[in-house]
């Protein structure tokens, strides 16, 4: 009865104890001897020299914490007079629990926290905290995740500290989040990158250490500013002017001028109800500058509809010569922003690509800083990047000379290859797709 509880074949159950919260099993090894000295080799010349009673934790039972007391015999050498302990191939000797509950850490440490993984089975966070580390190293070392034709550098406020993303902007999918987004970080990880050759474009915001790492790292590459992040300087300007006209109205104008904000943030081709094109006559009427700002913003906006990088320059140039004095002042971060990102924001014109993601990606963050309260930055960014079912794959050409040129090392030296039939099929992974955690997300399933 008791052999068949914890479901080991190598250990033999003595005693077993019960308690509210635990199972504790007292055991013994029925595996064979050693036939050799584990220290210097020499066959058949050891003897048993007593036994030391180890504790191992296991899989969770019943809804109770399972111990695992092993009577672990040690033998010594009769020729070089050393002792060792039994060999124990269900366990984890050097981490004290046994194998499968490593296999039951690294996946639990992606559904829950590290402290409440610890108390379900009884060991220390610490110990849980290390496993999962290992875990997400070897995942890491299995996954190759290809380099991409453009690149994205982005950032997000994740776990009260700011992130830096990369990410596929042509397939639309996370392939890494970086604890930091300082120069040195980022550069560290574009000088690790394979086939860096083949990156052409890096769509990014202005933030100075993302472009001193770039040109550092890929100066062939062409910076692309993401033009969300440039109009979004004419909305805050737009906000500028709101927030200051607030101070000249009644306590009754002033909370509906609050709740038509979105009134005025939206492009006018977009207002289609007529109310609200109401409220935008209502306020721009009421503050002629508002007004003046709202037109400045709205042609701003226009500029991203240029056809050629010429038309875009004009357009600027047109823009510029039209901000009237009084609204300079709240138009200066974006002014400073052309003046000091020119090169790199009207690339865009030759090379229109964009952080599409990123209303996705923004929600995505909103959300995972929600449910993510206990869990840590490495939970969070492993859960994102090597749960298989947000991945994105392509598989690529089959090769049936590949197995001849390569041999038998290439299981074990390109884990991304896999042998069907007689041929060999190169899976690329293109990081975790973007549509797919939004909707695990919204589905409550992340």
């Amino acid at each position: 009865m008791l052999t068949n509880m914890i479901n080991l074949p190598n250990f033999k159950i003595l005693d077993m104890k019960e308690s509210a919260d635990d199972y504790r099993f007292l055991v013994e090894s029925t595996t064979l001897p050693p036939s050799h000295c584990l220290k210097c080799g020499t066959v058949a010349n050891l003897y048993k020299h007593g036994k030391k009673q180890q504790l191992f934790f296991d899989l969770p039972m019943h809804a109770k914490r399972v111990g695992i007391y092993v009577n672990r015999q040690r033998y010594k050498c009769r020729e070089c007079n050393e002792t060792f302990f039994e060999n124990l191939p269900d366990m984890d000797v050097n981490r004290s629990v046994t194998n499968r509950l490593i296999n039951w850490i690294q996946e639990a440490s992606l559904e829950k926290t590290f402290t409440s993984v610890a108390e379900e089975i009884g060991v220390d966070e610490k110990t849980v905290r290390n496993i999962f580390n290992d875990y997400v190293a070897e995942l890491e070392a299995q996954t190759d995740f290809r380099t991409p034709k453009w690149l994205g550098i982005d950032e997000v406020h994740l776990l009260k500290n700011y992130r830096c993303v990369i990410t596929d902007v042509e397939n639309k999918s996370v392939i890494d989040i970086l604890r930091k987004r300082n120069k040195d970080v980022v550069i560290s990880y574009l000088s690790r990158l394979q086939d860096i050759d083949k990156i052409e474009l890096v769509a990014m915001d202005m933030w100075n250490p993302y472009k001193s790492a770039v040109k550092l790292v890929i100066p062939h590459a062409k910076i692309v500013i993401d033009k969300f992040h440039v109009v979004k300087l004419a909305n805050e300007a737009l906000e500028k002017i709101r927030k200051a006209n607030r101070q000249n109205v009644s306590a009754k104008e002033r909370r509906q001028l609050m709740r038509d904000r979105y009134v005025l943030l939206t492009r006018r081709k977009d207002l289609n109800d007529f109310d609200n094109q109401i409220k935008l006559q209502i306020w721009t009427d009421m503050f002629p500058l508002l007004g003046q700002a709202y037109e400045l913003k709205e042609q701003f906006f226009d500029i991203y509809e240029a056809e050629s990088i010429n038309e875009a320059y004009k357009l600027y140039q047109n823009w510029f010569s039209n901000v009237p004095k009084e609204l300079m002042a709240y138009f200066e971060g974006l002014i400073k922003a052309m003046n000091n990102w020119e090169e790199e924001i009207f690339n865009y014109f030759n090379s229109p690509i964009t952080n599409a993601y990123t209303e996705s990606l923004n929600r995505l963050i909103k959300t995972m800083n929600h449910i993510g309260r206990g869990y840590s930055f490495e939970t969070l960014r492993a859960k994102i990047l090597f749960t298989q079912g947000y991945r994105k794959l392509k598989k690529k050409k089959k090769f049936k000379e590949v197995e001849v040129t390569f041999g038998k090392m290439l299981p074990d030296h390109f884990p991304n290859w896999e042998q069907t039939g007689y041929e060999w099929v190169y899976e690329e992974i293109y990081g975790a797709d973007f549509s797919t955690l939004t909707k695990s997300m919204e589905e409550g399933t992340f």
